[in-house]
């Protein structure tokens, strides 16, 4: 069996052009996303415009 050679010490990415944002927070470039709140009441009903009632007459 032969023997893997000792791997390349990989540096970390210096330039303006990080892949993500975790990448830029860890260079120190941007600062994390903020943690949405939770919604106080996600369980609205839908504001619906009022229905028109149609005119018997024929009118608009």
């Amino acid at each position: 069996m032969t023997e893997q050679p000792d791997q390349h010490p990989v540096q970390p990415r210096v330039d303006e052009a990080a892949a993500d944002l975790g990448t830029m927070v860890e260079l120190g470039m941007a600062d994390p996303a903020p943690v949405p709140s939770p919604s106080i009441a996600p369980f609205l009903e839908p504001a619906w415009p009022p229905e028109v009632e149609p005119d018997p007459y024929g009118g608009s």
